[in-house]
């Protein structure tokens, strides 16, 4: 799979939502914006080298809070050229609890977010001009059905044109009308994908697998050409065809909210892979993000 040459133009698609974390006893919240993949986005630019653009695309409202979004957004390095404003629509939110071992619990309200109207129509002018384009389930659920048909045929003759289509399934059942539509959805976009970065448990969730030998197997079956199945703190698996045996990965030393844990590791895996790194370092470097990401509450850590 050839990367294309020279700086690298990189789309990441989706909804940004308005964070809201809660405190210990739940009585406060800190305000932040994220989403999964312009929580990929983010982490995508700390990586790879400043030549590269990353934008983030999508549609958010002309509000107050879309306003601070897209600062936000722009202060990250993140470009906005293709972030759209629908003015009488809002941003979704959503809220975060974390337990004592650091696992969360969601409440969304974004039924009615600004987002869900990206590619309104079949135009997807807003993807012209990009090298790499990345999405997620979350991107494809939040899409009429007619309109998600429109996008897999625009990606397939945008891979015939030399493009690269990256892919994480990122499974919430909630925004699917039923599991088939995810899995007839999802499994055609591996069926894509040059760049595959699955979760264990996801997969496993929506195609009733047992074992990750079988993830692994359907995957192949796929066609999958490069990329790295996520399986938490173990560290995660190589997917095509380079064979890698006997890889270390080191866990977090501390563990405080997994937020964003599988979406920093795609940020970090893509930034070393499209700058020419092997799987394995991409592997290592996107293990290594999300195991510090794990030390922060909230989904974006601070730069330093």
């Amino acid at each position: 799979m050839p990367i294309p040459q020279g700086p690298l133009k990189i789309a990441c698609v989706g909804e940004a939502m308005i964070e809201l974390v809660l405190d210990n006893d739940g009585t406060a919240a800190n305000v932040g914006y994220a989403g999964d993949t312009l929580n990929t986005a983010i982490y995508l630019r700390r990586q790879i080298a400043t030549e590269n653009e990353v934008a983030f695309v999508s549609c958010i409202g002309e509000d107050t809070f879309s306003e601070r979004m897209a600062r936000f957004i722009e202060s990250q390095g993140v470009s906005t050229r293709s972030l759209s404003r629908i003015h009488d629509r809002l941003p979704g939110l959503y809220s975060i609890a974390t337990d004592q071992n650091g696992e969360r619990s969601f409440y969304y309200w974004r039924e009615n977010s600004a987002a869900r109207q990206i590619f309104a129509g079949g135009n997807f002018k807003a993807l012209e001009n990009y090298d790499v384009i990345y999405l997620s389930g979350i991107s494809l659920a939040i899409l009429p059905e007619d309109i998600r048909e429109a996008l897999f045929l625009w990606i397939e003759s945008f891979r015939k044109a030399g493009g690269l289509f990256s892919f994480d399934s990122n499974y919430r059942p909630r925004l699917w009308k039923n599991p088939d539509a995810a899995r007839n959805a999802i499994e055609r976009a591996w069926r894509m994908a040059d760049i595959a970065l699955p979760s264990l448990d996801d997969e496993m969730a929506l195609f009733g697998e047992d074992s990750e030998t079988q993830t692994l197997a359907r995957l192949h079956r796929y066609g999958v050409h490069a990329g790295a199945l996520k399986r938490g703190p173990v560290g995660p698996a190589p997917l095509g065809d380079t064979e890698i045996t006997n890889s270390v990965f080191e866990k977090a030393k501390t563990v405080i909210d997994t937020t964003a844990a599988g979406d920093s590791f795609n940020g970090a895996f893509l930034g070393a892979f499209l700058s020419g790194s092997s799987l394995e370092e991409a592997m290592q470097s996107g293990h290594a993000l999300a195991s510090r990401v794990v030390g922060y509450r909230g989904a974006i850590i601070p730069r330093d």
